[in-house]
């Protein structure tokens, strides 16, 4: 990914307040979180697509990262957070064509992704990477703020909270509790980590979040402590931590056998209860780096147990995030089984006895068509999931729309391209798909196969 390293800023940030700042490309975060070519804006390919039609753009969206959507009555409205901080649009009248209606302004303001939103109370959690405002992994400040929406005119902060980790934050238990992970470790943390595992926050009172000092998902990469990156949670409310050392999925809520113990005990925000998952193996995922990741449930039972390994609850995609010299090597989608993981196994593995996920299906944007040949920004991001249609991000290589009703086949049915694509994150929205493009902004597209 693309940092930015900016002047200083307060803590806490109005919506009024404008504060300097200057521009210059960095890092990633995939395998090392360290810096990586990143391919130029334009590289002289025109641009290429099929199947899709581009029927809007945002272009004052520039340095785009995340979006979310939220509904207050009948209005439909856009919420996107990026280098900016954070703006919002109308979307009622004409989703082709959003109307900026509120902003937060927050230059310098880093990583925010995969912003989250708390549909019921119209909140919205923004988290802060230790290399926002000019700082830097080793010793930066990383947070999270609390931001009001009530009024998507008037988005207001209600708090600040420092958190030792800050690269993703994601809503547990209807947003009455924050996971927060990410990036790669302080000065300050055991010497033995690969990485940020997840600290957990109630912010049940918005205006006075708590940490607990505790953090969770810990030795993850085969016994090691190590980096997680982002967390999802699927329509049964199991939580997916993703990141180095694979994808590992825990009940927050509930009582719950733990297969790791053997015990029967009441799972929690801060004290989870293991469900399934593990590691993606090295020949699907050689950085072992996974960003993010989905469970389709569909009609599927969600114990787990009873149907095919490549059935619905039973399958994860899963995105490697990794940078290499060239294209070809770069991260890419991964499908693997779920099957073999419930008896605690990802929990339980070790360098000398390491437990790995089958590997389903794989797809990369490498050589396919519609890419850049010019580019050397392949890797996969983030990517959303509708009747069997996943669409993707690939950073230069643009947005991918793939058939993964097979998925031991997933097929390229449409992309979009254009010459200065950034493209980070789409989404499925009312028909149409929203692209954070950190570059161009916001592009709506819409698949016309």
């Amino acid at each position: 990914m693309h940092r930015w390293l900016l002047r200083s800023s307060l803590l806490l940030i109005t919506v009024s307040a404008t504060l300097a700042a200057t521009a210059l490309p960095a890092t990633a975060c995939g395998e090392d979180d360290g810096p990586h070519g990143v391919a130029a804006r334009l590289t002289g390919s025109p641009g290429a697509e099929k199947n899709v039609k581009a029927v809007g753009n945002v272009p004052g969206a520039q340095g785009a990262i995340s979006l979310q959507f939220l509904q207050y009555g009948a209005r439909d409205v856009m919420v996107v957070s990026g280098e900016f901080g954070l703006k919002t649009y109308d979307l009622t009248a004409n989703p082709a064509a959003p109307k900026l209606i509120g902003q937060l302004n927050m230059p310098g303001m880093w990583e925010t992704e995969d912003t989250e939103v708390d549909p019921v109370r119209k909140r919205v959690f923004l988290s802060r990477d230790p290399r926002a405002f000019n700082g830097n992994v080793r010793t930066g400040e990383s947070g999270v703020y609390v931001v009001d929406l009530t009024k998507p005119e008037q988005p207001t902060v209600l708090s600040y909270v420092k958190v030792p980790a800050g690269h993703t934050t994601t809503c547990i238990n209807d947003c009455q509790y924050l996971w927060t992970g990410g990036p790669a470790k302080a000065d300050s943390m055991p010497a033995a980590w690969g990485g940020r595992p997840i600290w957990v926050t109630d912010v049940r009172d918005p205006r006075k979040p708590k940490v607990n000092p505790n953090p969770i998902e810990l030795a993850r990469n085969d016994g090691q402590t190590d980096y997680v990156h982002d967390v999802q949670v699927d329509e049964t409310g199991i939580a997916w931590a993703s990141g180095r050392g694979g994808v590992r999925g825990y009940w927050t809520t509930g009582m719950h056998q733990d297969p790791v113990t053997g015990k029967l005990r009441m799972a929690s925000a801060n004290d989870p209860v293991p469900y399934a998952g593990g590691g993606i193996k090295e020949t699907a995922a050689p950085s072992k780096f996974m960003h993010n990741s989905f469970r389709p449930i569909g009609n599927r039972a969600k114990d787990g147990g009873g149907a095919g390994p490549f059935a619905d609850g039973n399958l994860i995609y899963a995105t490697e995030e990794s940078f290499v010299d060239g294209c070809a090597g770069d991260g890419v989608l991964v499908i693997a089984s779920l099957a073999g993981s419930y008896g605690g196994e990802g929990w339980r593995s070790t360098p000398q006895k390491p437990y790995r996920l089958n590997t389903v299906g794989t797809w990369g944007v490498a050589g396919q068509e519609g890419s850049d040949p010019a580019s050397a920004d392949c890797s996969a991001h983030y990517f959303d999931v509708q009747d069997k249609i996943l669409v993707q991000s690939f950073y230069a290589q643009g947005t991918r729309f793939l058939d993964v009703s097979d998925p031991t086949n997933p097929k390229q049915i449409a992309y979009y391209r254009p010459a200065d694509a950034a493209a980070w994150a789409p989404y499925w929205h009312r028909g149409f798909v929203y692209v954070a493009d950190n570059t161009r902004g916001i592009d709506i597209l819409q698949l016309t196969r």
